[in-house]
């Protein structure tokens, strides 16, 4: 070998020493967001008890995907900036450098953040879908999807009803009251969920999946349905899945969304009647949770763990906007991730200063639009969420992380084979961890009130 070609070799090799022997380390906390910095792994030969050890051969769930939910409300906010403003809120939400948002919610028809009530087809009697019609969501919903696909063109989307068409209902009202469950309604409802998916695919947008009904079990003065898990079985066994297994095949059906209430065993209710039925469970890919209904996911894993497991819309808080709330739902990300959740949604992405829903609750959101300033402010919980959603990419795999008491962390490994370890010190002092991978070690001082990202090449 010749001196240039020996001299390039050892160039290469060092390059290859100098790429691996890396960590890049990503934190945030209340006084700075998202800084850098690059470690070193120990050279040290000596065997060590690491207090966080990764093990990639050991694999969970396969994460696929992460997002928050599309409102009316949202895309008005965003119509007071510049077109130049709005593109970079999207880009913070959809890009790879940003949240990396790529398996989002809508609504299907009104919910508490439209900006007033309405279905897809408010035609009484119209049972064969004459009049459906998404000429309403073009002005708010499509615009603002499209807009998130114009950064990101994998993005995928799912839609849920806060309630039927109001003739559907026995009440007639948007709000509160049951589904008629005789033939002729369910066959209809059936059919508008069909037109729904193919009405939207035909515009450009990917909907992959329906959940049928958001929070069955609550009926607050906003679009809401009550249906019990009888009645969801019925729609799904004998309307919804043949529909759907006919007409639009490769669109999932999920049972969702599940929330809670004191009086009732979700699990029993809902999960175990459905998903022990094989004749409606073969129409369903996974469950769908939210808010109190978490309750049920640990029992959901243990006794179908051939069912996904979804949490569909994060706790949304009273508006506080600070860094106790990002915590907060930082921890859920983490409960949830660590009982086999496959995909973890935000609720608001984007609203104004006022942060109000339809019917006077003040909720948090990742970013809020001042509309008189016409500016923007990113809240802590988008930097507790992109420490998740930017580095661990769809098909990721959760990996075994061994920890010791006092510190919290969650490890997965991408399809490219990296290693992202999130990890957190909400203690009220410094603590100083030593991570192994592999067998190499590195030493990080994860501050108090600290979140952190480690990307290990």
């Amino acid at each position: 070998m010749n001196i240039k070609k020996t001299v390039a070799l050892t160039v290469y090799l060092m390059l290859c020493n100098y790429l691996i022997a890396q960590v890049n380390i990503f934190s945030s906390n209340q006084e700075y967001q998202w800084k850098t910095e690059t470690l070193e792994w120990s050279n040290t030969k000596k065997q060590i008890e690491a207090d966080i050890i990764v093990n990639e051969e050991n694999t969970y769930q396969t994460i696929d995907g992460w997002g928050g939910c599309f409102n009316e409300r949202g895309w008005k906010a965003l119509q007071y900036l510049t077109g130049e403003k709005q593109k970079e809120i999207m880009t913070k939400l959809f890009s790879d450098n940003g949240c990396a948002f790529s398996y989002c919610r809508m609504p299907i028809g009104a919910s508490d953040y439209a900006l007033d009530y309405y279905s897809l087809n408010d035609t009484h009697g119209d049972y064969k879908m004459n009049h459906f019609s998404i000429d309403r969501d073009r002005k708010y919903l499509f615009p603002y999807i499209k807009a998130a696909i114009e950064i990101n063109p994998e993005l995928k989307v799912w839609g849920s009803p806060w309630t039927p068409p109001a003739w559907m209902k026995e009440n007639n009202s948007y709000n509160k009251g049951l589904i008629k469950m005789d033939p002729q309604t369910l066959e209809a409802y059936a059919l508008y969920f069909q037109k729904y998916v193919e009405a939207y695919r035909n515009e450009g947008v990917n909907i992959v999946a329906v959940h049928p009904q958001n929070e069955p079990l609550h009926l607050p003065a906003f679009p809401s349905c009550g249906w019990s898990g009888q009645n969801l079985k019925t729609f799904i066994k004998d309307y919804l899945g043949p529909r759907f297994k006919k007409h639009v095949p490769n669109c999932e059906i999920w049972l969702g969304t599940i929330n809670g209430n004191k009086e009732t065993d979700e699990f029993s209710e809902y999960i175990q009647p459905i998903f022990g039925d094989p004749e409606v469970a073969k129409y369903i890919t996974g469950a769908g949770f939210q808010w109190d209904g978490d309750s049920a996911v640990e029992r959901t894993n243990k006794e179908f763990p051939n069912k996904k497991i979804m949490q569909t819309e994060t706790k949304c808080g009273w508006g506080t906007n600070d860094w106790k709330y990002a915590f907060e739902t930082y921890n859920q990300m983490v409960w949830y991730l660590e009982r086999n959740a496959s995909y973890y949604l935000q609720w608001n992405m984007v609203l104004n200063e006022t942060g109000m829903s339809s019917w006077g609750w003040k909720q948090n959101t990742m970013i809020t639009v001042d509309t008189f300033n016409k500016t923007y402010q990113i809240h802590p919980q988008y930097w507790a969420v992109r420490h998740f959603t930017q580095f661990v990419k769809p098909q990721a795999k959760r990996v075994s992380c061994k920890t010791k008491d006092g510190i919290q962390s969650l490890a997965f490994k991408n399809p490219n084979g990296n290693i992202v370890l999130i990890l957190s010190n909400q203690s009220n002092k410094e603590q100083n961890v030593t991570i192994q991978v592999k067998k190499k070690n590195v030493n990080l001082k994860l501050l108090s009130g600290t979140i952190y990202s480690a990307l290990i090449k």
